[in-house]
């Protein structure tokens, strides 16, 4: 079982490049809202890319669920440091609306919709996550986090996601996943969630690129 990354870091887009009024919260949610996803999606890729069997279908889902439960409680928690309580509440349930919408299009099309009657696919993450970050609000920041509205989870959070990503493997696996997920997995996830969230709130005008133009 390979411990160490196997897919080298995404490059994100996460500034807003058009000048003028202000992003509301819900805005820059719905921004970092793709990110998250993006950044969920390539961490299941480097875990498969270190040898870990995550089948498609259900198990998949369940891996991806629990990964952007995760991501969503760190993203919050850097909301926190930046925002107003009132815009931080605003912020936070348009990033879990955004997520979800965008998983339950994921699910559905390869999934089949839930029965008449059943929850959908959306509501049943945002019960995940109205009871899992319950549990992360537990946890605390390492005292190294930066002081510019960064925040590195500790070792219980991280460790936390390690232990709700146990039952969604195949027993072979479970030995291992704390340990890559605390090694490799989270701190680059986080790094990137933190990079784009800082590039979001970043109020230095961002330089257009300069187009070419031929002619005689």
């Amino acid at each position: 079982m390979s411990m160490t990354p196997q897919t080298p870091a995404m490059r994100l887009k996460s500034t807003w490049f058009k000048p003028g009024a202000d992003k509301t919260p819900a805005e820059q949610a719905s921004a970092m809202a793709f990110i998250v996803f993006r950044v969920g999606l390539q961490m299941l890729k480097r875990m498969r890319g270190a040898d870990f069997d995550i089948d498609a279908g259900r198990p998949y889902f369940a891996f991806v669920r629990e990964i952007l439960v995760f991501l969503i409680a760190v993203t919050d928690r850097m909301a926190a440091a930046r925002l107003t309580p009132e815009a931080r509440v605003e912020f936070t349930v348009a990033l879990v609306t955004h997520v979800a919408r965008t998983l339950q299009g994921n699910e559905d099309d390869l999934l089949g919709a839930p029965a008449v009657g059943d929850p959908s696919h959306a509501d049943t993450f945002i019960d995940l996550v109205n009871e899992v970050s319950q549990h992360y609000a537990e946890f605390g920041a390492d005292p190294m986090a930066p002081d510019d509205g960064g925040f590195l989870p500790d070792f219980a959070f991280v460790r936390y996601l390690g232990h709700r990503l146990e039952p969604t493997l195949p027993e072979k696996d479970r030995r291992w996943v704390i340990e890559q997920v605390m090694a490799a997995e989270a701190p680059e996830a986080v790094t990137q969630v933190q990079r784009a969230m800082k590039n979001l709130y970043d109020p230095t005008p961002r330089r257009a690129r300069r187009s070419s133009v031929s002619g005689d």
